[in-house]
């Protein structure tokens, strides 16, 4: 009898150790390599088991996996060509990444998935919080001129638990003030951008940053940062930060609320905007625009500065 107790007991020790085992093993981390598709328009995770527990070895040996070709013909590495990483850093957390200035002869496509893909395998490394890209002697750089900075995988991510995937092109028309701040200037820009990110915010970003031309300049105020933007039954509610008090009477402040409205109301989904401040919409705005107001399109400034234009000319044919 007591013979069958110590089997019995040491089978239920034994199954014990095994599902403990079994636990440790599910509990691994689990890793990706990020390739792009054939099309080279989304992201591809590939099961990558590391072979190196240190944070360094492991770093360069993803950094060496991204720039091999896969082994499906479906996948494309990322580093390669343009876009070839010449030496690496790891400090404090933050991995910063040396790409040649070839690196900007990428079109825009291209660069943001290449981008992602590198950040979204190298951030799984151990030790590494932020990654950096510096091209040539200085920082990433935008197409408006401004750092990218510090990346995360969130960095390419606009919804919980949502990757970015793939790349749209749109062609968006934005009004900016013309470069006396009196009137509003259209132009159209042509905008890749992550399928995550929606129209509105794809505007408002690039009003922020101002136009590509020279025509004129961006009336929102400088230091401006959005806080979030969406719609609800074809309105806009844009929620600015506290930058967007700060004055320049250099632009009058209907040519910065209509700069927002009339360029977002272009959006097929949009017929009226309201502007808020961290969420606050009982501030009147400069003391003449009530932010508790819903605006619809107004044309009268662009007509204003189109006017102006015109007599500028016929002023110097006289």
């Amino acid at each position: 009898m007591k013979l069958r107790i110590f089997a019995f007991l040491s089978v239920l020790t034994l199954l014990a150790l095994m599902a403990g085992c079994g636990r440790k093993k599910d509990e691994r981390p689990q890793y990706s390599i990020f390739y792009l598709n054939k099309e080279q328009t989304k992201l591809v995770p590939v099961a990558y088991e590391p072979e190196q527990k240190d944070s360094e070895e492991m770093i360069q040996d993803m950094i060496r996996k991204l720039g091999e070709n896969p082994e499906s013909v479906d996948y494309r590495n990322p580093l390669g060509g343009q876009a070839q990483i010449l030496s690496w850093s790891l400090s404090k957390g933050q991995l910063q990444l040396n790409f040649g200035s070839e690196y900007y002869q990428m079109d825009q496509v291209s660069e943001v998935l290449c981008r992602a893909a590198v950040v979204r395998t190298l951030i799984q490394a151990e030790d590494v919080d932020f990654i950096s890209f510096y091209v040539g002697d200085g920082p990433l750089m935008d197409a408006g001129g401004t750092p990218i900075g510090l990346m995360t995988a969130e960095s390419f991510i606009e919804n919980p638990g949502e990757q970015i995937n793939s790349i749209q092109t749109a062609t968006i028309t934005l009004y900016f003030a013309d470069k006396n701040g009196k009137g509003l200037v259209q132009e159209t820009q042509k905008r890749h951008y992550n399928s995550n990110i929606s129209l509105e915010k794809l505007v408002m970003e690039q009003l922020i940053k101002g136009p590509i031309g020279s025509e004129g300049m961006s009336a929102i105020p400088s230091g401006t940062k959005l806080v979030s933007v969406s719609v609800l039954d074809g309105v806009c509610f844009v929620n600015l930060d506290e930058g967007f008090l700060n004055q320049n009477y250099e632009i009058e402040e209907g040519v910065v609320i209509y700069s927002i409205v009339n360029s977002l109301v272009e959006l097929s989904n949009v017929n009226k905007v309201q502007i808020s401040v961290n969420g606050d919409t009982s501030i009147t705005y400069r003391e003449k625009f009530s932010l508790s107001t819903v605006y619809e399109r107004n044309l009268d400034y662009l007509e204003s500065a189109e006017k102006a234009e015109e007599g500028q000319k016929g002023g110097a044919g006289g």
